[in-house]
């Protein structure tokens, strides 16, 4: 068995938000092997994911949070891999724009984790920049995969449907600022960073 990695793929495309349409570059994040990937977010567009998963098995479909720009190509990589879809149920209003008439496979909550190329991701809610946000530890990398719950540089963006800055806040400290520090943290948008980074950044 070859060892676990994880892979980047960036997506382009567009976000809505009160009635307007803005360009945006999107992280997916493939975490598993050369036999066996789950696969983070999907988002604008299928295709640069499915030719990133390159014929492996897809062990799940996990959405962070339910923002359009975060689960666009979702029904399409599903259709594409066969792969289940998680979503917390907070988001499933978000979920029913963008997907009327279809549904999430299963809902995720704080007890869920996902094993995947012989490592574990556990499953944190943290509410603030949409109510059913989540991020996907993996001890074993050293690695958190955040979505716009924590950028590089900060807490994600409030300004959005659902999204209140108090509930952020208390979600990165109780959540993720209790992760060691050099924790790799990686995001929705944008570089990567560190636990250690975001509580200079947060205080």
């Amino acid at each position: 068995m070859s060892p676990a990695r994880v892979d980047r793929v960036v997506v382009s495309g567009l976000f809505s938000l009160d009635g307007q349409d803005f360009d945006v570059d999107n992280n997916v994040w493939l975490v598993g092997d050369d036999e066996e990937v789950l696969v983070i977010d999907a988002p604008h567009d299928a295709a640069p994911i499915v030719e990133a998963i390159a014929g492996r098995r897809v062990t799940a479909i996990v959405l962070t949070h339910g923002h359009n720009d975060h689960i666009t190509a979702a029904a399409a990589l599903r259709a594409a891999t066969g792969a289940a879809i998680w979503l917390h149920p907070a988001d499933r209003m978000l979920w029913d724009v963008v997907h009327p008439g279809t549904e999430p496979d299963h809902e995720l909550d704080p007890t869920v984790r996902f094993q995947v190329a012989g490592i574990e991701l556990d499953t944190r809610h943290t509410p603030g920049h949409s109510p059913g946000g989540v991020c996907l530890y993996a001890p074993t990398l050293e690695t958190v995969f955040t979505g716009d719950t924590l950028f590089n540089g900060g807490p994600g963006a409030t300004g959005r449907s659902f999204s209140d800055r108090p509930t952020i806040e208390r979600s990165i400290r109780s959540e993720l600022f209790t992760l060691p520090g050099d924790t790799v943290v990686k995001t929705g948008h944008g570089d990567d960073t560190t636990i250690a980074a975001e509580l200079r950044n947060l205080g």
